[in-house]
């Protein structure tokens, strides 16, 4: 799947708890259809949907990946854009049910596929496997919400060192510079560019790189500044009526926005910090020019030992991610020995040719 140039995360392994944005990947009012999977894990949700979307990419049409924060290599859903059609992983923990059945949403059962009774003769193993899967990433919640706590003491202290309104009137200069006024109704859709994974953190930078000929980068390490101006820009662009992409925190998704994506301009704003960055010569805004660094130097031992603490939390939580990915790997192999991917693979074909 590494040659799909657009990919993000639609949900978040976050400090804030687990946090989806799945019912916000596709939009009935719009004209949208989603295909919405059930079936257990192994069942091939994912191997389908990648199939989907090697087929769609022979025929051009334009797909994005949505890979699972769980299990990058995994996919969530793929979605083609152009075709206003959504694919998705409907079970827990992004549980997704239809809001218009059979009218817009339809599910897709691959339960169909397995044989009850094989997986009823591993009932006990199916059970204790999977508790042990759910008490694993309890205890990976757990060091995200010390990481949180640590991330929002920095945040807080680099705020009492912000100039608010500085920040905010150079905002309304960026927004009138960059964004064309028009007319028209705006539309937000919400994504994760990162995620806190079994392998650490996940980012997808080339997303931005790949769909947008300008971008604009603004370096700050705590969000105090790059917050504001991101809030200035969704503003902006949405009451000019433009569709745009708002790109939580992975870390703080109901603290902080780090990216505005404006497709229509082939346009992006976006937060480098140390868990994400972006190679490429934009032009790039300093968040130091808004903060009293002499202010903020006072509190460097704090902000230092915090910064230590979060990559030693962030280490054991994606560890025990690690783990959680393992004890899933050992559930799969129950639904696998149950699965006719013979039949799957059949209807597979036969709604690939349907759907394009």
């Amino acid at each position: 799947m590494d040659n799909f140039k657009v990919k993000y995360f639609l949900a978040a392994n976050s400090c804030e708890g687990f946090v989806s944005v799945f019912k916000n990947c596709y939009d009935p009012q719009k004209g949208w259809k989603a295909y919405i999977i059930k079936g257990g894990p192994g069942t091939g949700k994912s191997s389908f949907m990648k199939f989907l979307a090697v087929k769609a990419q022979e025929k051009g049409i334009k797909t994005e990946l949505f890979p699972c924060s769980s299990d990058p290599h995994s996919l969530d859903a793929v979605i083609f854009p152009e075709k206003k059609i959504a694919v998705m992983d409907g079970t827990a923990p992004h549980t997704a049910d239809p809001d218009y059945p059979a009218v817009c949403e339809t599910i897709l059962n691959f339960g169909e596929f397995w044989d009850t009774d094989k997986l009823s003769d591993n009932s006990a193993e199916v059970i204790a496997t999977t508790q042990k899967n759910k008490l694993l990433h309890r205890s990976a919640s757990r060091y995200m919400q010390s990481v949180g706590s640590l991330l929002e003491d920095n945040l807080k202290t680099a705020c009492a060192c912000t100039d608010k309104v500085k920040t905010s009137i150079f905002a309304d200069k960026l927004c009138k510079k960059y964004i064309p006024k028009k007319g028209g109704e705006g539309y937000e859709w919400v994504r994760f560019l990162s995620g806190i994974t079994p392998k650490g953190v996940v980012a997808f930078g080339n997303t931005v790189l790949n769909t947008c000929k300008n971008t604009v980068i603004i370096e700050d390490e705590y969000g105090s500044a790059s917050d504001i101006i991101m809030r200035k820009l969704r503003e902006y662009a949405l009451k000019n009526g433009y569709e745009i992409i708002t790109v939580k925190n992975s870390f703080l998704p109901l603290t902080l926005i780090d990216h505005i994506i404006i497709p229509e301009l082939s346009l992006a704003f976006v937060r480098e910090s140390e868990y994400q960055h972006f190679k490429n010569d934009a032009r790039r805004i300093h968040a130091r020019r808004f903060v009293n660094s002499k202010q903020l130097h006072k509190s460097r031992e704090r902000i230092r030992f915090n910064k230590k603490a979060i990559r030693q939390f962030l280490i054991s939580a994606a560890t025990v991610l690690a783990e959680a990915k393992a004890v899933h790997d050992e559930l799969e192999k129950y639904y696998v020995s149950a699965m006719d991917f013979g039949a799957l693979t059949d209807f597979a074909n036969k709604f690939a040719e349907k759907l394009f």
